[in-house]
């Protein structure tokens, strides 16, 4: 499953608002049989760690046994996220 991060907006700054993107994506998005799961940054514009790290503990919380995979991260902003939320990152 391939998931565009932009739509949640080009600026992703808060905590609660990686918050509520995740219980927006977990509503609409994601399915209960998700095993692998793309976060795709293309039009991301900036990103911070806290809004990241609550998107991505959200993901880690409710589905445990996923594959996380990364794409589209050439933006400064979101490549030190990343650093900082998941330092063992892959690119697709």
């Amino acid at each position: 499953m391939n998931v565009k991060l932009a739509k949640f907006g080009k600026m992703l700054i808060s905590r609660p608002a990686g918050k509520e993107a995740f219980l927006s994506a977990k509503a609409y998005v994601f399915t209960k049989s998700v095993k692998e799961l793309t976060l795709d940054f293309l039009g991301v514009e900036v990103m911070t760690p806290s809004w990241l790290d609550e998107f991505l503990m959200g993901i880690r919380t409710t589905y445990p046994a996923i594959v996380l995979k990364f794409t589209h991260t050439d933006n400064e902003s979101v490549k030190e996220s990343l650093s900082i939320c998941e330092p063992v990152s892959r690119e697709s």
